[in-house]
């Protein structure tokens, strides 16, 4: 039996996130004020019907809906299938097709907290060409720290201050978004604790506009390559593993980085 005395507790914990008053909450979910009061006092039990219209007007991922109907005693209400079999198979192969059709280009997909679940060859060329034994030694795979961290892509990466100070940005940023992901913060945490990253990284910019692209150039043998990124999430997922999945496109800049994404795959 769930600790239903967590209900109200997580209900003011989300709409305090999204910095709404009761008041608010109520306009943006057809729900009285009064009730809503109720709720977060305890003096009101909510329906499971109920906790997902409030979780939907706080924008309230998947992953903590199914912890807040848990907490008011109801059953989840979104799977977390693997990427594998238990996938949707409609899903799962247009991912594959996405993967095959950016070949010979990296094309790489990550979880929430930026761990690497799956790479065409491309990415996988790619990182060997960059990192060799490197990558094994590091002993994780998150993307995130392998671009911060002086043993993995760091010493490659040109500009590195502008790319990290980006990709801490967007992990800051998600952070904000989702309170209740303790991992993340941790992994936010982990970064700025590199070495010669700047103390004040740790407070967000949030004047600084949140880019839909970016460019990584990288430093290799005297040369330099250079790719456009782009992240796409799907759109309305129906399960927590495709809402929480970060699929990232890398496109060349420029036709020596197509030769040399090419060359890497007709040596593999």
């Amino acid at each position: 039996m769930a600790d239903q005395s967590m209900f109200p507790v997580l209900l003011r914990h989300w709409r305090n996130a999204r910095g709404l008053t009761q008041l608010d909450l109520a306009g943006a979910s057809d729900v009285s004020a009064r009730h809503i009061s109720f709720l977060e006092t305890g003096r009101a039990r909510p329906s499971r019907e109920m906790v997902l219209q409030l979780a939907a007007a706080l924008d309230v991922p998947m992953r903590e809906q199914n912890g807040l109907l848990k907490a008011a005693g109801f059953s989840e209400a979104y799977g977390e299938p693997g990427l594998g079999a238990d996938l949707d198979p409609l899903v799962r192969r247009t991912i594959e097709q996405m993967m095959a059709q950016q070949e010979p280009y990296p094309l790489l997909a990550m979880d929430r907290h930026y761990d690497l679940v799956l790479a065409n060859k491309g990415c996988t060329n790619l990182l060997a060409h960059v990192l060799g034994d490197r990558l094994a030694k590091l002993g994780h795979n998150n993307v995130l720290r392998i671009a911060f961290d002086p043993e993995g892509l760091r010493p490659f990466i040109h500009d590195w201050h502008g790319t990290a100070r980006h990709l801490l940005l967007r992990l800051q940023r998600e952070v904000l978004q989702n309170p209740a992901d303790h991992e993340s913060k941790q992994l936010l945490s982990a970064l700025c604790s590199y070495p010669d990253v700047p103390a004040d990284w740790r407070i967000p910019d949030l004047t600084t506009p949140s880019l839909a692209t970016f460019n990584l150039e990288l430093n290799l043998n005297g040369a330099r390559y250079g790719f456009l990124t782009a992240l796409t999430v799907f759109n309305a997922p129906q399960n927590i593993t495709l809402e929480e999945l970060k699929l990232e496109s890398y496109f060349p800049l420029d036709e020596a980085t197509e030769r040399f994404c090419r060359d890497l795959a007709d040596r593999s």
